[in-house]
């Protein structure tokens, strides 16, 4: 079965395998550059991108989806309402044992929040000003342990990981097939096995990265619900959340396909997704299994 602490080690492995994995096809689509235009010099700018992005994954991932959404840091000494999101984030941060992260605002009408952050040293809660003035205290304290979850089961570091290497690894496929049409044609009937390789490379690596994207986002939610309520203690408080969450109309401003999976919430609100590529397990399915835990 799986617990807060299992999924935290499984969590920080699949970090490194990613990583790894990514290191080893950026390094492999150099390497197909090179062949097929005989330039060694693709292979070594394959290597020393795959570093480079690899190290900018791990230390500013971070600061790069919080920039994308726009998210502005807040202090205590800024006013009443934010020393009480404050107080409510500090007092879960000493139930979950963990450092207390520091919280930020996305200045959009939309109600959604998601945690980031490489370790829970550097963790992130990021909530959105219309999630902070439509919810009640409890159902606030919910959607927090639902993040501060995220943070102790060291899914910070995997989300936002994935945000960029993902991204890239479509970069990567698109670059590769542009070179294929547009490149030279005369160099390209030389190296036919490694062009038609490269292309089914190309067009599967992105779609393999996109849902394994999805499937850890849609298991790790049903996980960091449970935990938070741990937390909490009441299971109706992120219930009621998600219930409010998913009545609301406003479609998230910074909302893009690299970060929907790291929100509480599919910050696309009233489009049809199919379940293969939906970030997010149903929301009424959500609620159903935490009141189930209230009974």
């Amino acid at each position: 079965m799986a617990t807060i602490y299992t999924e935290r080690d499984k969590n920080i492995r699949l970090t490194w395998i990613y990583l790894t994995g990514f290191l080893i096809f950026t390094i492999g689509i150099g390497w197909f550059f090179a062949q097929i235009y005989h330039n060694s010099f693709i292979l070594y700018l394959a290597v020393f991108f795959a570093v480079f992005m690899n190290l900018a994954s791990y230390w500013w991932s971070d600061k790069i989806v919080l920039g994308i959404n726009r998210a502005q840091e807040i202090k205590p000494e800024q006013g009443p309402e934010v020393k009480e999101i404050y107080r409510l984030v500090e007092n879960l941060a000493i139930t979950a044992g963990l450092p207390t992260p520091r919280v930020y605002l996305i200045p959009d009408r939309s109600m959604n929040a998601f945690a980031t952050g490489r370790d829970p040293n550097h963790a992130v809660i990021a909530l959105t000003t219309g999630l902070v003035e439509n919810l009640s205290k409890t159902e606030l304290e919910g959607v927090i342990a639902h993040e501060m979850s995220h943070i102790g089961n060291r899914d910070i570091l995997l989300g936002t990981v994935l945000t960029v290497l993902v991204g890239f690894v479509a970069i990567l496929a698109d670059l590769f097939r542009r070179s294929i049409i547009f490149g030279d044609s005369d160099n390209n009937k030389n190296n036919t096995f490694l062009i038609v390789l490269g292309l089914i490379f190309s067009l599967l690596a992105p779609l393999s990265a996109t849902l394994i994207q999805l499937a850890i986002s849609r298991k790790r939610e049903f996980l960091a619900d449970s935990s938070g309520v741990l937390l909490t203690r009441y299971p109706e408080g992120l219930a009621s959340a998600l219930e409010k969450i998913s009545q609301d109309s406003q479609t998230l401003q910074t909302a893009n396909r690299a970060t929907a999976h790291l929100f509480i919430t599919n910050p696309f609100k009233g489009k049809k997704i199919s379940k293969l590529f939906m970030t997010h397990p149903p929301i009424k399915e959500r609620i159903k299994r935490l009141r189930q835990m209230a009974v």
